[in-house]
């Protein structure tokens, strides 16, 4: 099929003839021509989207003909999507862990690969399961809330407390927290803002520290797909010169806030495993440095924890 122009050739809003299976034909085709990754996928996620259905039900309903307002909605998902623009900012939406949650431009788009610290973070929590006195966890840079809301929903009985710099992103990880925890667990968790440990006293410990920091270099940022460089904030992406500006922040004060033996769990890149182990000994207040491989058996997550001592 000859590439199509949007304009001249896309579905007209008063026809009666576009059913579900052949907006869904003619868009993958639309998209393979510019081109769009995964495009029969995108075409499903955004027309289920535009119609409110699941996409099995695109299948069971393939001769439904849209109306009018539904073609014109569609179509300008399609010139968003042209754009690059992801499309969990075009949903509002993205599944992650067990959970789907809201996401805008405001807050990163949570990846698979930040599920391998959900996973081993929830390991550290049932195994503390034995104490009766809840364990205090803290998230730096929730973002959306998908990490700490995750956490909460599979074991609601600790105590949780998550910070963002951006105001935005805390009123959208407590819209998650609403909408994903339910309503008598809603108690077990604490959003507030601030730039790291900045807005904390250092009364306070915590068994558990859980960070999904930015760890691009700055370098390395306008190679990146375009949506993400042009779409996702720059202030949850760029870890500086080298990438590993945040851990060396989160590093230096982290012990002030863990517990004797408390936990430090953060994300990394799959190829920073030498720069974090350079940098960690520099820190004599942490001991017995491990990494957790993801599920493309890349090193995605360390864990340090405080000395006793």
């Amino acid at each position: 099929m000859p590439e199509k122009s949007l304009k001249n050739k896309s579905p007209k809003n008063n026809s009666n003839n576009w059913t579900i299976i052949k907006i869904l034909s003619w868009t993958e085709s639309y998209f393979k021509d510019h081109p769009i990754d995964s495009p029969r996928l995108t075409a499903e996620m955004l027309l289920a989207h535009c119609l409110g259905i699941k996409r099995l039900d695109l299948y069971l309903q393939h001769d439904r003909p849209l109306q009018k307002d539904e073609l014109s909605r569609f179509k300008s998902f399609i010139k968003r999507r042209i754009l690059n623009e992801p499309v969990a900012y075009i949903t509002g939406e993205k599944g992650f862990f067990e959970s789907d949650f809201k996401v805008a431009k405001e807050v990163l788009i949570p990846r698979p690969d930040t599920e391998t610290i959900v996973e081993k973070a929830l390991g550290i929590l049932n195994a503390g399961q034995d104490n009766l006195k809840p364990m205090r966890i803290l998230e730096l840079g929730t973002g959306s809330g998908a990490i700490i809301v995750s956490l909460v929903k599979a074991v609601p009985h600790h105590l949780y407390f998550a910070c963002d710099i951006s105001e935005k992103a805390i009123l959208m990880a407590k819209k998650n927290a609403d909408k994903i925890i339910p309503q008598m667990m809603n108690d077990r968790i604490s959003f507030f803002a601030g730039d790291w440990f900045s807005s904390l006293n250092e009364n306070k410990l915590f068994d558990l520290i859980i960070s999904n920091p930015p760890y691009i270099p700055t370098k390395d940022i306008q190679t990146l797909q375009p949506e993400i460089r042009q779409f996702e904030p720059l202030l949850a992406l760029d870890g500086g010169r080298d990438g590993l500006s945040c851990f060396k922040t989160i590093l230096n004060d982290a012990h002030r806030y863990l517990v004797p033996g408390g936990i430090l769990l953060l994300e990394m890149g799959f190829d920073q495993k030498e720069g974090v182990q350079n940098i960690s000994k520099q820190y004599p207040r942490y001991q017995s440095i491990e990494f957790i491989k993801d599920m493309a058996g890349h090193n995605r997550v360390f864990l340090i924890k405080k000395s006793i001592d």
